[in-house]
């Protein structure tokens, strides 16, 4: 009997993901807006058989004097690239359901997975920064459940049209003259709530059926979306017990829309420092966290919960910044994690606060040798909390070549994960079958 591997995703975010990567010295700040660069990491991941590249993205994020203030291209343009010089790896790109409509969506992503011959995902998010209203012309940010509500919807017209030109309606017999057998076209004939649609897509059904659907999120409202809608879900937990109570709820929601517990992969975010030797993984470390200067990590931790660190001294006493949401909806997961990561690890200074999230974000942080890192991931995977990961690299190119170097061979030697893709497309190597769209039943 096969044994069973586990999924992993490159999480690739310029130039790091530690908050001061920018300043270390082995960065280009400008790196993630060349192609030769994305193509070269690209690449690295493929040869190293990671299961897809993904791509965050979030708008309105405010420009600071001291920190890269999350500089990017356009995600989906980077996918399209890439598409060109890679073969086997997904590519997943974030785009919001709040600021966008569906037809865009489903023309974009269909269009890259054809080109790509397969290998497209969209990351379905909601836009969590009120920012992002103001950059759109929109009085006030939708609040979290509408937002949610919205997204199902999104999702539910985007699959729609995704299978409005079915693979078989292309006959393309020259002799006959006939291009359609319009049995197979289903023209989309929607009026809900968000979104009215009348018409098809101007592509046919892609090579995977339609792309890959992941989703982020911890709510409520997040975890009911995914169980109906998404195939991956990215999270974001500190302990074995709560990411096995967090894959233990998703999962058993599936059952009542008809799926499986195999149709979704649960990929909790991981933040790796890696080194031959321990000491080596916690020098690199702490090498990153001296360079993170206080305005940036009050600021940094500010943007994490919604509460106003900037004004507090960084080695003074951690104020209360208990539950300041406005959204009654919103559970502000991230800020409930970072507090507790400050209960697990005893912190008493904003310093430390800032200092042990400058990278992780609320995920957890693995540091130290590839044995230590390929055990701790192994516990996971082993012990129902995750199908795989999404794995996050404190710096590129450096110290993601760490982890494809000494991380990878060492879950391979172990028999964990794959030393060759099993498929073409990103469903097979997640072990996803054919995206399908069941219409409703017409008498």
């Amino acid at each position: 009997m096969t044994k069973k591997q586990m999924k992993l995703g490159a999480f690739f975010f310029m130039p790091g993901h530690h908050v001061a990567s920018w300043r270390d010295s082995h960065t280009d700040a400008r790196n993630g807006w060349s192609l030769p660069f994305l193509t070269k990491i690209a690449q690295t991941a493929e040869r190293a058989k990671f299961d897809n590249i993904f791509f965050a993205d979030v708008f309105g994020q405010k420009i600071e004097q001291n920190s890269n203030s999350g500089l990017k291209l356009d995600p989906l343009v980077i996918i399209s690239a890439l598409a060109a010089v890679t073969k086997n790896i997904g590519l997943t790109a974030t785009l919001t359901t709040t600021y966008n409509e569906p037809y865009h969506v489903a023309r974009k992503y269909a269009a890259i997975d054809h080109l790509s011959g397969g290998r497209a995902a969209w990351n379905v998010v909601t836009s969590y920064n009120d920012k992002e209203a103001q950059l759109f012309g929109v009085n006030e940010h939708l609040k979290h459940a509408d937002r949610y509500k919205r997204a199902e919807e999104f999702v539910d017209v985007v699959k729609q049209l995704w299978h409005s030109v079915e693979e078989e309606a292309l006959v393309i017999d020259k002799e006959k003259g006939q291009f359609f057998d319009l049995n197979h076209v289903h023209p989309v004939k929607h009026e809900g709530d968000y979104f009215r649609v009348d018409g098809t897509l101007d592509i046919g059904a892609t090579p995977q059926g339609h792309p890959v659907i992941i989703q982020a999120g911890s709510s409520e409202a997040g975890k009911e979306l995914a169980a109906k809608t998404a195939e991956v879900i990215f999270t974001a937990w500190q302990t074995l017990e709560d990411a096995q109570a967090f894959y233990k709820d998703v999962k058993s929601r599936l059952a009542k829309y008809g799926r499986s517990e195999d149709e979704l992969k649960v990929m909790p975010g991981v933040f790796i420092t890696v080194a031959k030797t321990e000491e080596e993984a916690v020098q690199k470390r702490n090498e990153l966290n001296s360079y993170i200067l206080p305005e940036v990590g009050l600021a940094y931790l500010t943007s994490q919960t919604g509460f106003d660190f900037t004004k507090y001294d960084p080695d003074g006493p951690i104020p209360d910044f208990g539950e300041h949401e406005t959204d009654p909806t919103n559970p502000n997961i991230r800020t409930k994690l970072i507090r507790g990561t400050i209960e697990q690890n005893g912190f008493t200074t904003i310093r430390q606060v800032y200092e042990h999230i400058a990278g992780a974000r609320g995920h957890r942080e693995i540091v130290g040798t590839p044995e230590q890192i390929a055990d701790k991931l192994q516990e996971w995977f082993e012990n129902g909390a995750a199908d795989g990961f999404n794995i996050m690299a404190p710096t590129f190119p450096t110290g993601f070549d760490d982890i494809v170097e000494l991380v990878i061979p060492e879950l391979q030697r172990r028999g964990l994960f794959r030393t060759e893709y099993e498929g073409t497309t990103l469903r097979e190597n997640l072990g996803l079958k054919k995206g399908t769209y069941s219409r409703p039943i017409t008498v």
